[in-house]
């Protein structure tokens, strides 16, 4: 990548707070880092980061500004970097995608007509299913390339970091019984429940996030399981339920007012979605369709 080091060292320890992880992602020494840091900080006359007492780090006011700078210039060395090399390669062949429900329905088509649009000599497939589906696909080489919601570590499974999505508790507007705009954790107990299929990584992240306030899925009261997005949506709309969403699925239904959040309060789901490769190298039309999509979202 045609980026300036220190800005690339900075970039990542601003993500990671964290040096020596820093220093573990980028293969180089804590003490690089720190030299790279303090080198900016010569340049600029102002301190990047702050360090408590017990070794965490903050950006500073300056830190933060030069982190938005950073971000556009990362973004646009990225697209600079893809059209340079769309320039000098003919690319065609076939592409065969495979992506979790949910990405594959609300994340991925802006992506993959942007990438039609710029590669038309690539035959694209995508086929979508759950998170499990989609690892057992590429480990039987059916796909090239995977996108999805949850994290297994495969050991034969390479994965990559792509966007951050959020799961919310969603409710029908006419909702008769929970008007409120949030509620206590335990009180999920008290409302009829909608929940992914098994195998849906949005089914493990959630099971994970409600075991830490000590809430097991067996304690809810699971109405039924669906198999989409999609189906739980128009199960909630003729319905007393409830149900957890990637907030990706509701944009439209939020703007419309057909749905609404209830906060959990001190509930936060967060996760990644993932790139997904057999581990070694990644094959080139996979790569350049992995690249156009980070473009496409940053």
């Amino acid at each position: 990548m045609i980026f300036d080091f220190r800005l690339n060292v900075f970039y990542t320890v601003a993500k990671r707070l964290n040096f020596t992880k820093a220093a573990e992602e980028l293969y180089i020494t804590q003490p690089a880092v720190t030299k790279h840091i303090r080198e900016l900080e010569t340049h600029f006359k102002i301190s990047l980061f702050e360090r408590s007492g017990n070794r965490k780090i903050f950006l500073t006011p300056a830190g933060e500004v030069l982190l938005g700078y950073v971000e556009q210039l990362h973004a646009i060395y990225k697209d600079l970097e893809f059209d340079m090399n769309g320039l000098i390669k003919q690319h065609g062949g076939e592409l065969k995608i495979g992506a979790s429900n949910t990405v594959g329905q609300y994340v991925i088509p802006a992506a993959l007509a942007q990438f039609h649009d710029r590669f038309k000599n690539v035959k694209v497939t995508l086929i979508t299913g759950n998170t499990i589906q989609i690892e057992e696909a590429l480990l039987s080489k059916e796909i090239d390339l995977g996108i999805i919601e949850g994290i297994h570590r495969n050991p034969q499974i390479s994965y990559h970091e792509f966007i951050k999505d959020e799961i919310v508790l969603v409710s029908g507007t006419g909702h008769g019984r929970l008007r409120k705009g949030s509620i206590r954790p335990e009180e999920l107990k008290n409302y009829p429940l909608l929940l992914r299929e098994h195998g849906s990584g949005s089914l493990d992240v959630i099971a994970n996030a409600l075991k830490a306030h000590h809430i097991r899925l067996s304690d809810l009261q699971i109405e039924m399981q669906l198999g989409s997005a999609e189906s739980i949506k128009n199960y909630l709309a003729s319905s007393e339920c409830i149900a957890f969403l990637s907030v990706h699925a509701i944009l439209n239904e939020l703007k419309t007012g057909a749905c609404r959040i209830v906060d959990i309060k001190g509930v936060s789901i967060e996760r990644y979605f993932h790139f997904i490769h057999l581990q070694g190298q990644v094959p080139p039309l996979a790569d350049l369709f992995m690249r156009l999509a980070r473009s496409s979202v940053s």
